[in-house]
Order: structure tokens, then sequence, then C-alpha cells
């Protein structure tokens, strides 16, 4: 009896708040996103839910590494941005400050924001700043020109799914081990897309798969990337390459010791910008049993057995 009783308790309920409400009229918790995080419990056992509804949120936020577990989920990317517009050389920001949001807590999740640094062409003005581990970003989008997205962080994961991100030079770069599923990347310069500095050692850098690669109609001169650091790491596995994308694909920014140490390759590139007989000699083009090895599941699952394409808001 007694058992049957212990068994049919409730299950209890988190002494915290888990979900919150944004809202620029005030007819939510909050008017801002960063009083939102400022008031989440830190650490929590189960995930907290921020509703961001539609508007330009002109605000430079933070999320901090005790602030764990955050999801934050908007109506429409379209309608739903999050904007600031700062960027290097301005007064004392450099590139690592001059984020919009700043992600350091673990296990974050972002669906249908645009996350954008208004800055214009200005240099280095970054608009996601991202160093947490096991994070999901799913039909979100990235705006800006130069740095637009920061992965860092030498042993941290991220996952973007069906998003949008555009930008000039090395719009996307870091160190993190990152993962760009069915995204469409669009180049507005005659320049590099990516610039990863994945550490000495890591078996995986940048990957992306089955992405699509825009430019502005005017814009004809693209590398798929160079390494900021020498041991970088990007692959392109079944992506459709705009024409904008050079026959060499690759550079090795005036580091002639980094085709010894970097790794840039590519399996079944369609499109008008795939040119595997013209790339340079360092890059390499995977077999069929090469690219097996290129799976969302063994790219990110590591030790904790995380499952990224099966995070959820909630």
């Amino acid at each position: 009896m007694l058992l049957l009783q212990a068994c049919d308790t409730p299950a209890q309920q988190p002494s915290y708040k888990t979900t919150y409400v944004v809202a620029q009229d005030g007819s939510g918790d909050y008017t801002t996103l960063q009083e939102a995080l400022d008031n989440c419990k830190a650490f929590p056992d189960e995930r907290i839910v921020i509703t961001l509804k539609p508007g330009v949120y002109k605000e430079k936020v933070v999320v901090p590494s005790w602030t764990t577990r955050i999801s934050l989920i908007g109506e429409n990317a379209a309608t739903t941005i999050i904007s600031f517009d700062d960027y290097s050389g301005k007064g004392d920001i450099n590139t690592f400050t001059s984020y919009t949001i700043k992600v350091l807590g673990d296990d974050f999740y972002a669906e249908n924001i645009t996350f954008e640094n208004s800055a214009g062409p200005v240099g280095q003005a970054v608009a996601l700043h991202v160093e947490a581990d096991r994070c999901v970003f799913r039909n979100c989008r990235f705006t800006g020109n130069q740095d637009t997205v920061y992965t860092g962080g030498n042993n941290s994961r991220q996952y973007f799914a069906t998003c949008y991100i555009e930008g000039t030079t090395d719009f996307i770069f870091g160190a993190a081990t990152a993962v760009f599923e069915n995204c469409t990347i669009h180049s507005k310069k005659h320049s590099y897309i990516t610039a990863a500095s994945t550490p000495e050692g890591k078996k995986f850098g940048y990957v992306f798969l089955n992405c699509t690669l825009t430019a502005a109609p005017d814009i004809t001169k693209v590398y798929l990337g160079r390494p900021w650091r020498n041991h970088a790491k990007t692959v392109f596995i079944r992506c459709n390459l705009g024409a904008h994308i050079l026959p060499e694909g690759w550079h090795n920014w005036s580091k002639p010791e980094a085709e010894q140490t970097a790794f840039y390759a590519e399996f079944e590139s369609t499109g008008s910008g795939a040119n595997p007989q013209k790339r340079v000699s360092w890059s390499h083009q995977l077999t069929a049993h090469e690219a097996s090895a290129y799976t969302l599941e063994k790219i990110l699952t590591g030790t904790d057995h995380w499952d990224a394409r099966a995070a959820k808001a909630k």
C-alpha cells in the first residue's frame, strides 16, 4: 500500500520559474531579453524557455556561463530581431567584444530569431559570439558583414540547422567543432567564407552538410575558407556552390606552411562553383568511404552522447 502511494505522488515541480515572456510593449514578464536572462536560475535542473515576442530588440546581450539550459524562442526570424552596432575600433571595442549576443552558458537553444550586427561594413563586427558547449540554432538568421559568427571554445560543439548566415570576410570563424546543416551561406563581398582555427589534434572543425552557398549579384570571387590557425579543418559535404566560388576554392592566408597542416575537403559538391579538378592541390576530394565519417552523430556526439538533432526547445 505504501508503495502504491509513493508511485501515485505527482512529480515535484521546480521551485523556480521555467518560462518567461519578453515583449517590448510590456505585455510579458520583461521588456528586454537581458532582464529575463538576469533573472533565470543559475545552473537549472530543468530547461528555462524564454519566448521573445516580435520586435527589434536593440541590446547587447550576454548569456553567462552559469545561465545554462536556456531556450530562446521567437515566432518568426523575420520579425524577431536582436540587434546591436558595436564593431572593432569603436572606442575600446575589439573583435571579441563587438558581439550582439555572447553565449557562454552550455546547452543553449535558439529558434526563429535573427541575430544582427547592424554596424555595417566597418570592419570586424560580430553578431553571434558563442563559446558554450552543446548549443543549437534552428531556423535562425545571422546578419552582418565581417566576422558575423564567432564559434569559440576549443572543446565546444555547436549545431546550426536550416539557418541563414551572411557576411563579407571570414564571416564564420573560430575554434569550435560546428556543423551547419541545410543552411544558406550568403557572401556579400569578394572575400572568404570561413576562417577556422581548429586546435591541433581535433578530428573535426567546420562541417557543412547539404548547404547552399549564394552571393550578391555582383560577387564573383569568393574562397570557401582560409586558415586562421594552421590546423584549420573545414569540409563541405553535398553542398550546392554558386558561381561566386573561385575554382581554386581555398586560400592559405599567405602561410605556405599551413598547406601541410590544414585540412580542407569536399564531397559531391554541385553547382557552378563545384570545380574539383581546379581546386588547390593541397585540398581534398573525399571518397564515399571517407565522407561516411561526416555524419552529425560522428561529429558532435562526444563522450556525453549528445544528440544534437533531437535537441528541442523544452
